[in-house]
C-alpha cells in the first residue's frame, strides 16, 4: 500500500498514540495539538492526580506508622512544593511524548484544527492558517468537564478536576459536587491532605454504575476517613460571603446549606467538537456528543476516523490509545479491527477499586448461569504487612463453562491487580485456570487463586462452610 497522508487532530492517549503507530508503520503524519501535548490525561488528568493522589496516601501512612514502631512528628505539609513535584512529572511524560513523536517522524503542529473537506485541515496557530491536504483524517479530541447550572467551573470559586490539581492551599472545608470516580478520588486525597470533605451525589450511592459490594467498602472507608456524602442531593447554586461559600443543596429532607471554603464540581465530561467542522463533511455528533464509528474507528466518511472519548464509552485513556492501534492499522492496510472483549476499569480511591467485564447484575439481565468466588484482604498476609486490610477479590465465572465473565476488586493495589483478570477474559481462560495458575507468595495476587478456589468451594486460607 502506498504512503499516505494522515492529520490526526489531538494529542492525548489516543492521538499521540495513533500519530507513532502511524509513523512506524511508514504513514506521513502530521499531529496537531492546540494546547496540550500529551491531553487531558497527562497535562490535568490521570498523571497529576495519581501524583498527588500518592503524597495523600503517603502523610496517611505516616500518621499511622506509629503502630510498627516507627515515631515521626506531625508530617507539614508544603503545598507550594508539592504543585512543583507534580509539574514536573507531567513535564517528564508530555516531553516524552513529544519526543517519541519526533523521533518516529512524525510531524508536529500546535493550534486549533477544522476540517474543511474530506480531504482538508485547516490549522490556526500563532504563526498564521494553514492548510494541510490529506488523504485521511483522525480525529482524537478528547473531552471536558460538563458545568451545571450556578456552578460554571471558573477554577477560583468552582474548581474542576483541572483546578483541584494545582491548589495554592489545602481547602479546610471542601464541597465535592458529583460522587462519580473523580469526585471520589480527588476528594479522598484533600481528606488525607487535611480537608473536610461533604460530597453530594445526585443517585443512591457513591461511584454510580460500579459492582456494588466494592462501593461498600469505599463508603465505609469514607466515613472512616470522616467525610461526609450525602446521596439523593442536587446542588442548587451559592453565595459568596467574604471566604467562606454557601451552597444550596435539595435534598431528601427539604432544602438545606453548606458552609465550605472551596467547591469542587465533578459532575462528568463530555465529548469535545466544537469548531471542529464536522458540518462540513456531513458528520454529526450524537445526543451524548459522540461520533459514531464502525468497529475499524472509520466514521460515516469513510476516511475520516474516530478514537477516544469522542468516539463513545468508556471514555477511558486505555481505551482510546486501543482504539487509537487500530485506526493506525487500518489506515496503513493491515487487517485490524477493534474487538477487545472487555476493558479493565480502575478508581484511585481508598481503598482502590477495580473491575473487569460482566458484574453480577448484568449476568442477571442477560439471563447468564453464574456462579461467584472471593477471598477478603484481611486473610491476606502481605496485605497484614501493608496495613491494608479492607476488602476482597470476587470473580465471576459461568456456572456451566466455567468461563471467567467478570472480576472486581477493591482492596490494596488493585488498580495493577487487575491485569491479570483482563488477559483471562481476552483470553477465554477459565476460572479453574486461574486457580490452578502458581501465584509467587507472599503477594497480594493470591488473592486471585483463593478467590478462584473459592468459587470452587475449595479455598485454602478461609474457612468455607461446605455446600450441600
Amino acid at each position: 500500500m502506498s504512503k499516505r497522508k494522515v492529520v490526526v487532530i489531538g494529542a492525548g492517549p489516543a492521538g499521540y498514540v495513533c500519530g507513532i503507530r502511524l509513523a512506524q508503520l511508514g504513514q506521513d503524519v502530521t499531529v496537531v495539538e492546540k494546547q496540550y501535548w500529551g491531553g487531558t490525561c497527562l497535562n490535568v488528568g490521570c498523571i497529576p492526580s495519581k501524583a498527588l493522589i500518592a503524597a495523600g496516601s503517603l502523610m496517611e501512612k505516616i500518621r499511622h506508622a506509629d503502630v510498627m514502631g516507627i515515631s515521626a512528628s506531625d508530617p507539614s505539609l508544603d503545598v507550594g512544593k508539592l504543585v512543583e513535584w507534580k509539574t514536573g512529572i507531567v513535564g517528564k511524560l508530555t516531553g516524552g511524548v513529544a519526543g517519541l513523536l519526533k523521533n518516529h517522524g512524525a510531524s508536529m503542529i500546535e493550534g486549533a484544527a477544522s476540517i474543511v473537506d474530506k480531504n482538508t485541515v485547516k490549522v490556526v496557530g500563532e504563526d498564521g492558517e494553514q492548510l494541510l491536504k490529506v488523504d485521511d483524517i483522525v480525529i482524537a479530541t478528547g473531552s471536558e468537564p460538563m458545568n451545571i447550572p450556578g456552578f460554571t467551573c471558573d477554577e477560583k470559586d468552582v474548581w474542576s478536576s483541572t483546578g483541584a490539581l494545582k491548589p495554592d492551599s489545602i481547602p479546610g472545608h471542601l464541597l465535592v459536587i458529583g460522587g462519580g470516580y473523580i469526585g471520589l478520588e480527588l476528594g479522598m486525597m484533600y481528606a488525607k491532605l487535611g480537608s473536610k470533605v461533604t460530597v453530594l451525589e445526585g443517585t443512591g450511592g457513591a461511584l454510580p454504575g460500579q459492582e456494588r459490594d466494592c462501593v461498600k467498602v469505599i463508603e465505609r472507608s469514607m466515613k472512616k476517613m470522616g467525610m461526609k456524602l450525602m446521596t439523593e442531593t442536587f446542588a442548587q447554586g451559592f453565595e459568596k460571603k467574604g471566604k467562606t461559600y454557601v451552597v444550596t443543596a435539595k435534598t431528601k429532607k427539604g432544602e438545606e446549606t453548606i458552609e465550605c471554603d472551596q467547591i469542587l464540581s465533578t459532575v462528568g465530561r463530555r465529548p469535545y467538537s466544537e469548531g471542529l467542522g464536522l458540518e462540513n463533511v456531513g458528520l454529526a455528533v450524537t445526543k451524548q456528543g459522540f461520533l459514531e464509528v464502525d468497529t475499524r474507528m472509520r466514521t460515516k466518511v469513510p476516511n475520516i476516523y474516530a478514537i477516544g472519548d469522542i468516539a463513545g464509552q468508556p471514555m477511558l485513556a486505555h481505551k482510546g490509545s486501543k482504539e487509537g492501534l487500530v485506526a493506525a492499522g487500518v489506515i496503513a492496510g493491515q487487517d485490524e479491527e477493534y474487538d477487545a472483549r472487555c476493558v479493565p476499569a480502575v478508581i484511585f480511591t481508598s481503598p482502590e477499586m477495580s473491575s473487569v467485564g460482566l458484574t453480577e447484575e448484568q449476568c442477571k439481565e442477560k439471563g447468564l448461569k453464574y456462579k461467584t468466588g472471593s477471598f477478603p484482604f484481611a486473610a491476606s498476609g502481605r496485605a497484614m504487612t501493608l496495613q491494608e486490610t479492607d476488602g476482597f477479590v470476587k470473580i465471576i465465572g459461568d456456572a456451566e463453562t466455567d468461563e471467567v465473565l467478570g472480576v472486581h476488586m477493591v482492596g490494596p493495589e488493585v488498580t495493577e491487580l487487575i491485569a491479570e483478570a483482563a488477559l483471562a477474559i481476552e483470553m477465554g481462560a477459565t476460572v479453574e485456570d486461574l486457580g490452578r495458575t502458581i501465584h509467587a507468595h507472599p503477594t497480594l495476587p493470591e488473592a486471585m487463586m483463593e478467590a478462584a478456589e473459592s468459587l470452587h468451594g475449595m479455598v485454602v486460607h478461609i474457612y468455607q462452610k461446605p455446600k450441600k
